[in-house]
This record gives structure tokens, sequence and C-alpha cells, in this order.
């Protein structure tokens, strides 16, 4: 499939009623849990469209320009409503983060699977290591707060249990930030999955920013505003990794592909046929949306599609969401590695002068007191031991205990 080849529809079709935007939900008991994670996907990837688009504009004196790119915007407004309009009201925040969390799983090992530049990939596995200790952690929450079924939500896909554990995640800022790849280095699947998890952590980041401050429990609120800090630095990360040398239309031109490529993908991977519809009517969307950023490119920069796409435009292997079980407790077996400048380090050789050690324990302070481990060291207490989900025994040794919270692994050396 390439969609530069395929014949756009006109672009103002997009524009439609109400009726036709707020869409029914899913049933929150029923639904396939990949197809709520396709969901939260796509609302992440036109979050960072609408996002693109508006700092584009602040950035550009042509009024012209800044018509056209208000014409697509408004169009890509349209369709965040309709797919956030897929989530039903009676899903609590905590639900619906667990479905952020097991996205950021789920999606960043079939990334990491897929990904042929190794160094990327290491940055995908490192994050993944953290994020699959962030589902643990609200898992627990919900079942201290008995206000949901972690198991259900996730379905068989996705085990729950320790990862590195967030208190050992935060790195000094100078540590999170990567080395860029060469948009003309790496092939177009990299440059897909550097925008897809970009994306994707950006909006779970905002998402924790927001709800914060709004939810009832104090432990919550603490484990919202906690992890929100290791998601900015994921989104740190991540970020970096994009080519600083793109211009903004080619960006632009990227972003609308990416549409393309994600919505095509959820058309051939979805189960519900109801919202299979609306990924196939996206796709059709966006390919307007493409034409229109490859004509702009033309117009205002001088250049075609062709030379932002030398591979010819043709989508590389679909994004398909699959258990990735094996892979993540292979992952896992890295607990210990650590940040350091561009790349990565096992605990245990850094010097003991290294800034994460002084950084970390000025950011936790009284460990007993940080929500991410109280949240496990109270669920102990009153189911006497913390709850997982998973088929077999964890596969790092040290995180094999379920009735004591390891707060030392790859935070503390020789742990």
């Amino acid at each position: 499939m390439n969609p530069f080849e395929l014949k756009p529809q006109k672009a103002d079709k997009i524009f439609t009623s109400w009726n036709k935007v707020l869409v029914k939900p899913y049933d929150k008991n029923t639904v396939d849990p990949y197809t709520r994670l396709r969901v939260i996907l796509m609302s992440g990837t036109e979050f960072e469209s609408v996002r693109y688009s508006h700092a584009f504009q602040r950035m550009c004196p042509n009024n012209d320009v800044r018509r056209r790119l208000a014409y697509m915007r408004r169009g890509e407004q349209i369709q965040q409503k309709r797919v956030a309009g897929l989530k039903p009201a009676n899903e609590t925040i905590l639900e619906h983060t667990i479905g952020y969390e097991q996205l950021a799983v789920d999606l960043t090992a079939n990334l990491a699977l897929s990904e042929k530049n190794s160094y990327v990939k290491k940055q995908l596995d490192f994050a993944l290591l953290e994020d699959f200790d962030h589902l643990y952690r609200y898992s627990d929450l919900m079942e201290l707060e008995k206000s949901g079924d972690p198991a259900r939500l996730v379905g068989n896909y996705t085990e729950i249990m320790p990862g590195r554990p967030t208190v050992a995640e935060y790195r000094h800022p100078s540590d999170d930030v990567s080395f860029y790849i060469n948009n003309y280095l790496n092939d177009l699947k990299t440059k897909l999955n550097i925008n897809i998890i970009t994306a994707a952590e950006q909006q779970t980041m905002n998402f924790y920013m927001n709800v914060a401050n709004l939810y009832v429990t104090p432990l919550g609120r603490k484990l919202y505003n906690e992890i929100a800090m290791i998601e900015e630095q994921h989104v740190t990360g991540y970020g970096s990794l994009k080519d600083p040398s793109a211009t903004f239309w080619e960006g632009l031109l990227m972003n609308e592909y990416t549409e393309c490529y994600l919505y095509y993908s959820c058309y051939q991977d979805e189960t519900d046929e109801r919202i299979k519809k609306i990924w196939e009517m996206h796709f059709e969307e966006e390919v307007a949306h493409l034409h229109e950023a490859a004509e702009i490119l033309k117009t205002y920069e001088g250049k075609v599609w062709q030379q932002c796409f030398p591979e010819g435009g043709e989508f590389p292997e679909l994004l398909k969401f699959r258990s990735q079980k094996d892979y993540i407790r292979e992952v896992l077996k890295s607990v210990r590695l650590t940040g350091v400048e561009e790349g990565w380090e096992e605990l245990d050789k850094v010097p003991d002068s290294f800034r994460y050690f002084g950084y970390n324990s000025k950011i936790n302070g009284n460990i007993a007191t940080v929500g991410t481990h109280v949240v496990i060291d109270r669920a102990i207490k009153e189911l006497q031991q913390d709850w997982r989900l998973q088929n077999k025994e964890h596969p790092v040794r040290v995180l094999t205990d379920r009735k004591k919270d390891n707060v030392d692994v790859g935070r503390v050396k020789g742990k």
C-alpha cells in the first residue's frame, strides 16, 4: 500500500455534523483490550498532529500557509473527537490509565521487535521496563481501591509484575537526552517507530499531568504525579531521536504519512467491525491530508515528496498488536541498566560520584513515603502479598519476592 499513489478524496468531505462525530462508545466490559489500545493510540496520534500544526503556524509568517494548516488541523480535530468519543463515560481515570500503560508496554515491545537500528531499539527496550513497572503499580492501586479488575482490562495479552522499580527511574536530566537519528541514513520503519512512540508517550505524559490533581485519593494523586515525571523523561529520550535537521514542511509530511500508516494498520488489525469502519474512513481522510502536505512542501520549499521518501512511500510492515510476553521477560533481565549521557550502563559499573545517585536521592527523599513504593507496601499488608498477573515466576530473581517491594534493584549498587 502506497498512500501517495491513491487518489485523494476532497479535503472538505471530512467536515460533517456533530451526530457523525460523536459516535457510540465501546462497551468497556466486552471490548477487546487491543481495540481499547488502538483507540488510545490513535487519539494520541491526532493530538500530536494538532500540536505540531499549531507549533508550525506559530513559527510561520505566511498567512496563506497558516490558512492551509488551519484547514488541515480542523479535520484532525474532528478525527480526534470521533476517536476520543469511542471511550465510554463510565471508564474511570484508573481504568483508562491501565490502558495507557498496557499500550506503552505492548506497543513498545512490538516496535522494538521490528526495529533495525540497534540504538533506537535499546532506547525502546530501556523505557519498556519502566512502563512495565508503572502498569504493575497502577494495577495494585486498583486492587487496593477495589475500583476495577486489571486482569480483565489487559486480557490474556500482558503480564503484570515489577519492572525497573519506579523509584530507580529518576535520572539526572542530562542522562535522558539521546543521539538523534539521521533520516537519510535510516529506513522508513525506524522513522515511523520514532514518530509513533514519541506521540504515544507525549499523550501519556499530558494525561497524567492533567489528571494528577483530579484523582480522588491521596495515594493515587502521588502515583500520577510521580509517574508523570518519568513520562517526561521518556518523552525527552524519544523526542531526542528525531532528526533536528528536518524542516517544518518535512515534519508535516511525515506526520501525515504516520497517520495514514497507523490508520491503515488499525483497519487491517481491528476485530470490531463498527470501529474498523472508522479506521477505514479516517485512513481515506488522512490520504487527503497527506497529499495536501505534499503540495505544501512542493509549493513553499520546492521539494517533491519522493525526496523525503527515497524508499518510494510504500508502507513497511504494518503495526499489529500481538502479545509479547516472552520478549518482555527477556528484556526484564536488563533491569539494572541506567542512563549515562546518550547511552546506558550497568549501575554497578558507574562511579560512586556519578550524578545519578545524588539526583535520585534528592528526588525520592525518604523512600518509605514515596507513593509508588507505598502502594505496593500497602498492598502487601492488606492482601498478604502484592497483586500480580504472571504466567510463571518473575525472570529476575530479586524481583520474585511478593511480600517485599524491592526498591534497591537498579538504584543501589550491588543489589
